[in-house]
């Protein structure tokens, strides 16, 4: 069976998740806590149980192999042709199964499919080097910046995830940022201040996606039997997101930036 990884989800013919016609594998399993996180499914590295009623359930996460994987993969490649796509490799937390990640990797190489990784870049330093050169496009979260902001509302430091960033703008890999707008906990003045000037420190970030925050996962609460931590909390209105944005064309990212869903 070869080497094997645990996934919640493949979503064929995706746009929002890199350049061009997708397919996006979900990984399972995350390290971070983030209150508005829309795949809470994710999160638990273990299947787990999701009910559609109080007796009727479905099992999120399956064992499958590369292989397995890169067949449903292949099935798509004349869209990726056609689109300039490829495969994003999403979560969870994708680096949360490094050997399984690396093999798909090395594999999409070969078969010359353009790769994504969607990642908060949270992993050691040492570790994260593996996929530099087997990745060719990072979509990559950026969330807060003061880290201890960043561990009350994440549960985890910021340090590496910073470090990793700088590590690949170094290396001039090509990188979607991608930035949450969650009322209360990344829409700070100050936040959003240093998260620009950080950004704007870097020299091979592409696009800016600004992302706002939405209740499309309260369900998903409901149906694992989780409490949804932020339920209260509403979705930034317009006027706001139009305020960030212009903030961000103040500090001369205007090429970049894109709000996104």
């Amino acid at each position: 069976m070869g080497i094997t990884g645990i996934i919640f989800n493949i979503k064929r013919f995706a746009i929002h998740d890199g350049p061009g016609i997708r397919t996006t594998v979900f990984l399972k399993g995350c390290p971070l806590k983030c209150p508005w996180c829309h795949n809470p499914e994710g999160i638990k590295k273990e299947p787990e149980k999701m009910y559609r009623s109080k007796n009727k359930h479905e099992t999120i996460g399956e064992m499958i192999s590369v292989s397995e994987v890169m067949e449903k993969i292949e099935k798509d490649t004349i869209f990726y042709d056609q689109s300039g796509g490829g495969v994003t490799i999403s979560g969870g937390e994708p680096l949360m199964q490094p050997e399984f990640l690396e093999s798909l990797l090395k594999e999409c190489k070969k078969k010359e499919i353009h790769s994504a990784l969607d990642t908060s870049g949270y992993a050691d330093p040492e570790l994260f080097q593996r996929f530099i050169d087997l990745t060719d496009l990072f979509l990559y979260d950026l969330k807060i910046m003061e880290d201890s902001d960043h561990i009350k509302s994440t549960g985890v430091s910021n340090h590496n995830i910073l470090r990793n960033l700088k590590t690949l703008s170094k290396h001039k890999k090509r990188i979607f940022i991608r930035f949450p707008i969650v009322p209360g906990e990344t829409d700070s003045e100050g936040n959003i201040l240093k998260v620009g000037e950080f950004i704007r420190s870097l020299n091979s970030v592409e696009k800016i996606d600004l992302l706002p925050y939405h209740k499309a996962a309260v369900n998903k609460y409901i149906r694992l039997n989780k409490t949804n931590p932020i339920e209260s909390i509403k979705p930034p209105v317009t006027k706001r997101l139009n305020q960030i944005k212009r903030k961000f064309d103040s500090l001369g990212l205007a090429l970049y930036t894109n709000i996104g869903g």
